[in-house]
């Protein structure tokens, strides 16, 4: 049996999002890039390794490295990147530069 590497992290927002809810959450998925095939008669994408679909979500990141420690899982922890608040001013858009 291959072992499989796990990638953890935070994801980030779809572009249709306006609020920071969905990336309170820790995602634990599989990071294993397999080669992945078409099928000629209808064209999907298919893969050999039906765990690359699957993605757990932890309130924090302990319980995440705690299930897979537990489950002997190799993984890598992606901290998120310190998101950037600039405070702007409607008014500042008719000051003179």
């Amino acid at each position: 049996m291959r072992q499989n590497k796990f990638l953890i992290f935070k994801p980030t927002k779809s572009a249709m999002q306006s609020g920071l809810n969905a990336s309170k959450r820790w995602c634990l998925s599989n990071n294993e890039m397999n080669e992945t095939f078409i099928s000629s008669k209808f064209c999907w994408t298919g893969s050999s390794n039906p765990e690359k679909q699957i993605k757990l979500y932890f309130d924090d990141l302990e319980s995440a490295i705690n299930f897979a420690e537990k489950n002997n899982y190799k993984y890598e922890i992606l901290q998120p990147n310190k998101r950037r608040i600039i405070k702007k001013s409607y008014a500042e858009n008719f000051t003179k530069k």
